[in-house]
């Protein structure tokens, strides 16, 4: 069977924001990311955060990306925990059940910027 490049796993994701500050605002008290170092060669705005092995990247930019259904997501122990987190933190999410995976439940939010963010964890008991 032919492996293509080789590739083992997703290293990063990086996504546009228009406001680092407010950016950093929601990763990390909303969502509860944590902030790491990048290289100092880079000379543009931007933040990093670790998730597991992978990295989400911002990258400041003036302009924002277009809203629609690319997203990343984000896979957690316990749905329950998170949703009742966003509800502290009075930020908006929504329930996705139309196109149900079997074992899995999960809900979508947005960040400042539109950028969609998918939330998956074990399927809930009914």
């Amino acid at each position: 069977m032919n492996n293509g490049i080789g590739a083992a796993f997703i290293e990063h994701v990086a996504i546009i924001v228009t406001d680092l500050e407010r950016a950093r605002d929601f990763y990390g008290r909303v969502l509860g990311l944590i902030e790491v170092a990048r290289p100092e060669s880079f000379d543009f705005p931007g933040t990093w955060y670790q998730i597991g092995t992978t990295c989400l990247h911002l990258l400041g930019k003036p302009t924002r990306d277009t809203e629609c259904s690319r997203h990343f997501c984000i896979r957690v122990p316990d749905l329950r925990s998170a949703e009742a987190h966003l509800k502290l933190m009075s930020w908006p999410f929504q329930w996705q059940a139309k196109h149900k995976i079997i074992g899995i439940d999960r809900f979508f939010l947005h960040d400042p910027d539109g950028n969609r963010i998918e939330v998956q964890g074990p399927e809930l008991p009914s």
